[in-house]
Formats: structure tokens, sequence, C-alpha cells
């Protein structure tokens, strides 16, 4: 059993270090979780998420901006890939696999890299298939996937015209495939047009956005009201 005050110790430096974006901070306290015997999940979800929950506070605040939420993001990283390995599968409530990607002809990643780390975290294998992405691709990536989701992203309106091509593909050959699209030209009303299960518009809501899924997911994992 972890003295309590050791695991508040720790805690409270995972998420200073991912606040502060400090990678060195994040790695030595997640190794430091692991030595004395911490509960993997616990560090991940009650430090680092926790974190990442204040910085979502800060932005929505405007003293953090996109580039230090993506700071943030990597300090995250540097957490999770010490201790992910570490969780048990059992503890794991929500699991599959994710498709995910830039329309082709569009190079805007940021949202894109934001919602994919969200789904690691929630415990998703995420196929990430980059920018610039051809309409088929993501339709072979389904299915040779099997995957859950298929999260399709793009800034421009030339290249959003893109995913209602893409979303009757996939729900003609993988219709149980949940589909999110987002973007800055995209709407509620273009989403619920073409048949997508869900949106977020531009890469700063996309954030928010990122931010509401791993609060939601934390109650889920930890047993939260």
């Amino acid at each position: 059993m972890v003295d309590e005050e050791k695991r508040k110790d720790i805690l409270e430096r995972l998420k200073k270090g991912v606040v502060e974006f400090d990678e060195d901070m994040v790695r030595e306290a997640a190794q430091e979780a692991l030595d004395v015997g911490m509960d993997a999940l616990d560090a991940i979800m009650n430090g680092l998420v926790a974190g990442m929950e204040e910085v979502g506070e800060l932005f929505d605040k405007g003293e953090y901006f996109v580039p230090e939420v993506l700071m943030c993001a990597d300090a995250l990283y540097a957490g999770l890939d010490i201790l992910k390995p570490h969780v048990k599968k059992e503890d794991i409530k929500v699991s599959g696999q994710v498709v995910i990607g830039v329309v082709e002809g569009d190079v805007h990643d940021i949202g894109k890299n934001l919602v994919k780390m969200m789904f690691e975290v929630a415990g998703f294998e995420v196929i990430d298939l980059g920018k610039d992405v051809p309409l088929e691709k993501f339709v072979e990536e389904s299915l040779n996937t099997k995957a859950d989701i298929v999260a399709l992203s793009a800034m421009m309106t030339t290249t959003m015209l893109g995913m209602p091509k893409v979303i009757e593909m996939i729900r003609e050959k993988n219709p149980n495939a949940k589909i999110l699209i987002g973007g800055a030209p995209v709407s509620k009303e273009s989403a619920e047009k073409w048949g997508a299960d869900g949106w977020a518009p531009d890469a700063t809501n996309a954030v928010k956005e990122a931010i509401n899924m791993v609060k939601g997911l934390k109650k889920e994992v930890m047993g939260e009201e």
C-alpha cells in the first residue's frame, strides 16, 4: 500500500509537470509512481489528466493558447509512455480502434493531434493516417482494422467537401463504425446532412472537446459522480 502523502506528492508533480510543460518532471514522477508501487491508472487519471484539465481551464481564460496546449500534451505523452504499459487491462473500460486523419488537400493537423491524444488516453488504439489523406485511405483502413470510430478533419471549405464522399463509402462497407468530423467549416447541420455521428468545429474548440472528453472519461474510469 502506497503512503497517502507520497501518493499525493507524486500526483501533484505529475499534474504540475503537465501544466508547466516540464517533460523531465513528468518522467521522473511517473517513474517514481511505478517504483513505489502506485496504480498506473491512478497516476494517469489523477495526475496527468488532472493536469490537462487545468490546462483546459487556462485555455478557457485566455492564459494559454494552442502552442502551450501542444507543449502540455507533449509532457502528458512523456508520462503516458512510462505509465501506460503498466495499466491493467481489466481497468480500462473503454477500448477499440480509431482511424483518424486530415482529408486530402488539407495539412492543418493541430485539432486532429489533440483529439488523437485524448483517444489514446481513453485506451483506444489509434491509427493516425496523418494529413492530406486520400479519401479511399480512410475507407481502406476502417475495413482493415474493423475500426469502431473514424474521425475526419478539415480546416478548409474546399477539402471539407470530400467528407460526405468518405462517409458514404464507409457507411456502405463498414456500417457499424461511428464517424466523427471536425474543422472550421464543419457545422452541426453539415454533420447531420452527411450522416456523421458527431462533430467538432475549429482547432480551438477541438481543444475544449478533447478536454471535455477526458473529463467524461475520468469520471467513467474512476467511478466518479
